[in-house]
C-alpha cells in the first residue's frame, strides 16, 4: 500500500473548522496565504510519501539499536532526517525571530500529522523538539533563545522531556534527581531519567534536554521543582555528562527509541536553570499542554494510516459473492460498516485535535476567551482522539481479517503504536480527571457553558441537540458533587461531551461540504450512527462512586 497524504482534507479542516483565514487576517499570521499554505501542505506531501513512508516498516522491524557508544537509528532514517532538516520543516510554526517561518501552530500541526502518518515513530523525533521550543520560547532567557532556539526550529538539534522517575510517574512531585549549584550560574544535575523518548540517536549532532530536577532545601512536591537545560555537548563541543543505559523493549513505536538516562554519573552534568527557581511545574505545562495536542494528533495519523491501509485491502481482497458474482470484500455490508465507521471517527478526530490547535494560535494572540476554550478542549483531544486512533486500527485489523493478525501485512504495526498514545503525556484517566476536577469550575463554570453554548447554537441534528442537553445537565451535576463521585464520572463524561464536540464538527463540516459525496455521508453516519452511542454513557456518568469501593482492594 501507498500511503496518500489526507492533503484536501486537512485543507477543508483548515478552511473550515479552524478558519484558518480569520487568523490569515492578523499582522503576526499575515504569511498564511492560501498560497504558502497550499504550498505547505502538498509540499509535505510529497516529502512524506517519498522519504518518511518508505522508512515505516524498517522502523518497526528492525527499530533503534542501543551500543555502547549510543543509539543508532535503523539505515536510511538519519539521511531522511537531514532531508527534513534541509526542507525547512522544522521551521513552520516557530517565530521568525528565532529562525522559523511563523505559519500558525495548527499549520504546524497538519504538517506533524503527515509526518506522523508516514511513519509515526519516526515523527516523535520533531513532536518533542517543538515541546522544548515552547518551553524555551516561554521561559529561557535572551541568551538561551539565542543559542538554542535557531538549531531546535531547523532540527539541526532535537530536543527532549525528562519528567519520569521509576518512583516518579504520574507524581511527578516524587521526582528526586538533583540540581546542586556550581558557584558560576550553572547547575550540577545528578539523577535518572526513564521513558525518555527520543532520549539518544545519531540524527543530530546534539540533543537537547530539558530535565525536572530539585535544587538543594526545595519544598517537597511539585512546589520545589526546577526546570533545566542539559545538553548532551557542551557548547564549546566536549561531552556532558549525560548516558543512555539502556533503551526499552516496546510493544510499538519502534523506530522511536525510549531511553534510560543517567545523569551525572562521573559528578560532571553541567545544566543551566530555565525560568525562575522552583518554576518547573510552570515550564513543564508549557511543554505538556501543546504535546498533549500533538499525542492527540497521533490519534489522528494513527487512524489516517489505518483507513487508507483497510480500505486498499477491502478492494483487492476478493471473498464470497454478492449478485451471484465473486465480490471484494468492500461490497459486503459489514466491511462497508467498518470502513464508514473509520473514516467517520478519522474524520471526527481531525477536526477535534485541529480545532483545539487553532485554539492555541486564538490565545497566543490575546483572545482570553479562546485560551479558555483551550483549556477545556485539550484533554478532549488528547484523549478521545487517541481513543479513536485505537478503535480504529483495531477495525483495521478486523478488515483484514486472519492477514490483520500476521504481522508480514502491516496492518498490526497501526494498533501496536497506537496503544501507548492514551497512556503517555498523562493518561488519558487523568485528562479525564482534569475535565471534571478542574476545568468544569473554570470562570465558575462559565467555560463549560460557553462551549455548550456553541455548540447549541450551531446544532440542527435532534440527536446532536439531545445530546449536547445531556452533557449540560450532566456536566453541571458533576459541578456539585463529592470529588470520589467526580472521578468516578470523569471517563464517561469525557467521553459523552468528546462525541458531542465532533458531531458539532462534523455537522458543521457537512453544511460546507454540499456536493462532496464522501464527507456529506461521513458526516450523516457519524452523526445518525456513531454519535447516539454516546448516550448510553449517561447512566455511568451520573453514577456515584460507591459501587467502585462496594468490593475490598483484595478481592480484585
Amino acid at each position: 500500500m501507498t500511503f496518500t497524504a489526507p492533503v484536501a482534507d486537512q485543507r477543508f479542516v483548515l478552511d473550515h473548522v479552524v478558519h484558518l483565514n480569520e487568523l490569515a487576517a492578523t499582522d503576526r499570521f499575515a504569511a498564511a496565504t492560501p498560497d504558502v499554505i497550499d504550498a505547505v501542505l502538498e509540499g509535505i506531501a510529497q516529502f512524506a510519501e517519498g522519504e518518511w513512508a518508505p522508512l515505516a516498516r524498517t522502523g518497526d522491524t528492525v527499530g533503534a539499536k542501543w551500543t555502547p557508544d549510543g543509539v543508532v537509528m535503523p539505515d536510511g532514517y538519519p539521511a531522511a532526517y537531514r532531508a527534513y532538516v534541509e526542507g525547512g520543516w522544522g521551521t513552520i510554526g516557530v517565530p521568525e525571530e528565532f529562525g522559523g517561518q511563523g505559519l500558525p501552530f495548527v499549520v504546524q500541526a497538519a504538517v506533524l500529522e503527515t509526518l506522523g502518518t508516514a511513519n509515526m515513530g519516526f515523527a516523535l523525533a520533531p513532536i518533542l523538539s517543538v515541546g522544548a521550543i515552547e518551553a524555551l520560547q516561554h521561559h529561557g532567557t535572551p541568551e538561551q533563545q539565542a543559542t538554542y532556539l535557531p538549531r531546535l526550529a531547523t532540527g539541526e538539534w532535537s530536543g527532549t522531556m525528562n519528567l519520569t522517575e521509576p518512583q516518579a510517574g504520574s507524581d511527578v512531585g516524587a521526582l528526586r534527581t538533583t540540581a546542586t549549584p556550581r558557584g558560576d550560574g550553572t547547575f550540577a544535575i545528578k539523577g535518572t531519567k526513564i521513558y525518555i523518548s527520543f532520549g539518544d540517536h545519531d540524527l543530530t549532532d546534539n540533543i537537547v534536554h530539558l530535565v525536572l530536577a530539585r535544587t538543594p532545601g526545595a519544598p517537597e512536591g511539585t512546589k520545589g521543582i526546577s526546570l533545566f537545560l542539559v545538553p548532551k555537548v557542551r557548547l564549546d563541543g566536549t561531552p556532558n555528562d549525560v548516558r543512555v543505559v539502556s533503551i526499552e523493549h516496546k510493544m510499538g513505536l519502534h523506530a522511536s527509541p525510549t531511553c534510560v538516562l543517567s545523569f551525572g554519573d562521573h559528578d560532571d552534568c553541567v545544566g543551566e536553570l530555565i525560568g525562575p527557581e522552583f518554576g518547573g511545574m510552570r515550564a513543564m505545562f508549557t511543554m505538556m499542554n501543546n504535546a498533549r495536542l500533538n499525542v492527540g494528533l497521533q490519534g489522528v495519523q494513527v487512524a489516517e494510516g489505518a483507513t487508507q491501509k483497510a480500505a486498499a485491502y477491502a478492494r483487492e481482497r476478493i471473498q464470497g459473492v454478492r449478485d451471484g458474482r465473486p465480490a471484494a470484500i468492500v461490497e459486503h455490508p459489514d466491511v462497508r460498516r467498518m470502513l464508514l465507521r473509520m473514516k467517520a471517527q478519522t474524520m471526527a478526530a481531525r477536526a477535534l485535535v485541529y480545532y483545539a490547535c487553532g485554539m492555541v494560535d486564538r490565545a497566543g494572540l490575546g483572545d482570553a476567551k479562546a485560551k479558555e476554550r483551550l483549556e477545556i478542549m485539550t484533554p478532549l483531544a488528547k484523549a478521545h482522539a487517541t481513543d479513536l486512533g485505537n478503535e480504529v486500527a483495531s477495525i483495521g485489523i478486523q478488515i483484514h481479517g486472519g492477514m490483520g493478525y500476521v504481522e508480514e501485512t502491516g496492518a498490526a504495526q497501526f494498533f501496536r503504536d497506537a496503544r501507548i498514545t492514551p497512556i503517555y503525556e498523562g493518561t488519558n484517566g487523568i485528562q479525564a480527571a482534569d475535565l471534571v476536577g478542574r476545568k468544569l469550575a473554570m470562570a465558575n463554570g462559565g467555560t463549560f457553558a460557553d462551549l455548550i453554548a456553541d455548540m447549541r447554537g450551531e446544532a440542527r441534528h435532534p440527536q446532536l441537540v439531545r445530546l449536547i442537553d445531556a452533557c449540560e445537565a450532566v456536566g453541571r451535576q458533576l459541578q456539585t458533587v463529592e470529588a470520589d463521585d467526580r472521578q468516578a464520572a470523569s471517563y464517561p463524561f469525557l467521553t459523552m461531551l468528546s462525541v458531542a464536540a465532533c458531531g458539532w464538527l462534523m455537522e458543521r463540516q457537512a453544511a460546507a461540504a454540499a456536493g462532496d459525496a464522501v464527507k456529506t455521508t461521513a458526516a450523516a453516519f457519524y452523526l445518525d450512527q456513531i454519535l447516539p452511542e454516546a448516550f448510553g454513557l449517561e447512566a455511568a456518568a451520573n453514577a456515584p462512586a460507591a459501587v467502585l469501593y462496594a468490593l475490598p482492594a483484595d478481592a480484585f
